[in-house]
């Protein structure tokens, strides 16, 4: 059955829009993705990707500026990221740039967000590789939180059986909060110590005075701080040391000297222990002191014989002139 011109029609018609429509969804697709139009590439390194897949947008301080092209395993750390970005927006960023990856949403598609650099003047240039920071993902994010959870559990059945106990009055503490004597006896222990702690204070204060005091030049104790007086004080005691030792010399020879003397050596012990002989010398002496008297007579009977009486007048004469002289 041969169609009709009209079907045939219809059908270019309907060909022709299917067309149009095609043609309007591929460039409405590659639009999206930056398949038409001046475009530069950009890279980043992660270590976790956190589900990304090419196709996913790009934003720059949130404005899409292209998507994910391709995304490559470097190794186990390393996750290397190709994106495709708007000339226009190119200029805006700078080297300092850092890329992260977030979730469009909080059930939305994964995104690679590039957040402005601050300072830098020097912008990307197309292949260019910029900073990136991996923030923490939801897994590892309740990991942690499992732990923090199972930590916590085991502090919680901790206190339930320290608090336990204390109530029961096990322990020091429970000891203390339901013994009221041995509260009182640590309260008046307390009360001591801080008596104490204000004694010693005192005492510290009064030692630090003492101290000062002792520093000052206008003392004793503090004139030995003094260079010139602790000088003259080293010269005062070697002398005191020499004379020491001149007295240890005199007081060895006189000890040697009476030692001769009890010995029996020289004329003292002689003298001292012969009784004879001091008999003697006083007779001697007893002797000298009569012959003395005699003379004496003896020279006063010359003055009066008219021999000699001249000789003495003459003398006398000469002791008055001397005299008034």
């Amino acid at each position: 059955m041969e169609k009709s011109n009209s079907q045939k029609i219809q059908l270019g018609i309907f060909v022709i829009i299917g067309t149009l429509v095609f043609l309007a969804a591929i460039y409405f697709i590659g639009n999206k993705q930056n398949m038409f139009g001046n475009t530069s590439h950009l890279k980043a390194v992660f270590v976790n990707v956190n589900g990304l897949q090419p196709g996913n947008n790009v934003r720059y301080a949130g404005i899409d500026i292209g998507t994910v092209k391709e995304i490559e395993m470097i190794n186990d750390t390393t996750i290397s990221v190709h994106m495709i970005i708007d000339n226009k927006i190119m200029e805006h960023i700078k080297k300092n740039a850092i890329a992260t990856i977030s979730s469009d949403g909080l059930v939305g598609n994964m995104i690679i967000n590039i957040i402005p650099g601050k300072g830098a003047t020097q912008k990307v240039e197309n292949g260019d590789t910029i900073q990136s920071y991996s923030r923490i993902g939801t897994d590892a994010m309740l990991e942690t939180l499992n732990v923090t959870n199972e930590n916590a559990a085991m502090l919680t059945a901790d206190l339930l059986k320290i608090t336990q106990e204390i109530t029961q009055g096990n322990g020091t503490v429970g000891l203390l909060i339901r013994d009221t004597l041995m509260a009182q006896d640590l309260k008046a222990t307390m009360s001591y110590l801080r008596q104490t702690s204000k004694g010693t204070s005192e005492s510290v204060a009064n030692l630090n005075k003492l101290i000062t005091d002792l520093n000052r030049k206008d003392n004793v104790i503090g004139t030995l701080n003094d260079t010139v007086v602790a000088n003259r004080m080293k010269k005062i005691i070697i002398n005191l040391e020499k004379s020491s030792n001149e007295i240890d010399k005199v007081v060895t020879n006189l000890n040697a000297t009476i030692t001769n003397v009890k010995d029996g050596k020289g004329a003292i012990n002689y003298l001292s222990n012969d009784p004879k002989l001091v008999k003697q010398i006083d007779s001697t002496i007893t002797n000298i002191n009569k012959a003395s008297i005699k003379l004496n007579e003896d020279l006063e009977a010359l003055k009066h014989n008219f021999l000699f009486r001249g000789y003495f007048k003459k003398q006398e004469k000469e002791k008055a002139k001397k005299k008034t002289n």
